[in-house]
């Protein structure tokens, strides 16, 4: 049986957790991370020297980094689906994913910690200024590739959808204000109305 280590309130843990959801995959889970420690036992370092979640065990197999994690298992659980057979929707599915992780993630986390966790390191007003006038146009480039398309790769969802999904609920359940995106949001509502999104995503921002 897959084994995933993480806390239900990682945004990259609720990744996976959505991702095995829509595969209908049997798992086991274990709290780790910040008040669960876990993460600086020798046992943990051993599987993930970094120290963070998630991280999964499949037999043999220790994956961690979140969206490698949801590409495996797309690939081995879900192929022709969740992960496409098309060569370019796969390509599709593999940019949004690392948009999602190498542009989105830094100034929505910023602004996370900073509003939600109270972080003294993110309270700078120009780098929180800064932050939103970058999502917004982020956002609005996502708001244009779904003008002709249902999910970011196509008519159906990927595992493109699952790290840029959870990013979405953290950005409008933020205290902040949002540029109208009317594509960005009938997607979001999409993304509402699936089981995995809902059990593990859908959770108030701690």
């Amino acid at each position: 049986m897959l084994k995933l280590w993480g806390r239900t309130n990682s945004i990259n843990v609720m990744k996976v957790l959505w991702c095995l959801d829509e595969i209908g995959i049997d798992y086991e889970r274990v709290d780790a991370g910040m008040q669960y420690g876990v993460v600086n036992e020798d046992h943990y370092g051993d599987l993930n020297p970094n120290r963070k979640v998630p991280t999964l065990e499949d037999g043999e197999l220790v994956l961690w980094e979140s969206n490698v994690i949801v590409r495996y298992l797309c690939a081995r659980y879900a192929s022709g689906s969740l992960c496409p057979d098309d060569p370019g929707a796969r390509a599709l599915s593999d940019q949004w994913m690392d948009w999602q992780q190498t542009s989105i993630h830094p100034d929505v986390t910023y602004i996370f910690w900073g509003a939600v966790r109270n972080s003294p390191d993110h309270q700078d007003p120009k780098r929180i200024d800064a932050a939103m006038k970058n999502l917004n146009a982020l956002w609005s480039l996502l708001d244009a590739h779904l003008a002709a398309r249902r999910f970011v790769a196509g008519d159906s969802l990927t595992m493109g959808d699952i790290p840029v999904g959870c990013a979405a609920w953290r950005w409008y359940n933020l205290d902040i204000e949002r540029p109208e995106l009317p594509n960005v949001a009938a997607w979001h509502e999409r993304l509402k109305q699936r089981d995995g999104f809902r059990s593990h995503v859908m959770q108030p921002l701690t």
